[in-house]
């Protein structure tokens, strides 16, 4: 891994969202990386939608979705 420099008025929002979300500065940073690229690959999508998108992977992952029969 390489370190990466931030200017302080990122660094310091970084701090201040972390600390409002429970996440760490780190995860802050790489939470608002996740949802700048997903907002850039699909400029359509709201950043409500987003989340929810990001939610639902996040979901998936703790717990396997089962396939929905129909009929």
């Amino acid at each position: 891994m390489q370190p990466v420099k931030l200017n302080d008025e990122l660094l310091q929002e970084a701090k201040t969202y972390a600390a409002l979300y429970s996440r760490s500065v780190p995860k802050q940073i790489e939470y608002w990386s996740r949802i700048g690229k997903m907002a850039e690959e699909n400029p359509d999508l709201t950043f409500e939608f987003i989340k929810e998108i990001m939610l639902a992977r996040a979901e998936a992952q703790i717990v396997p979705p089962t396939p929905y029969h129909f009929g």
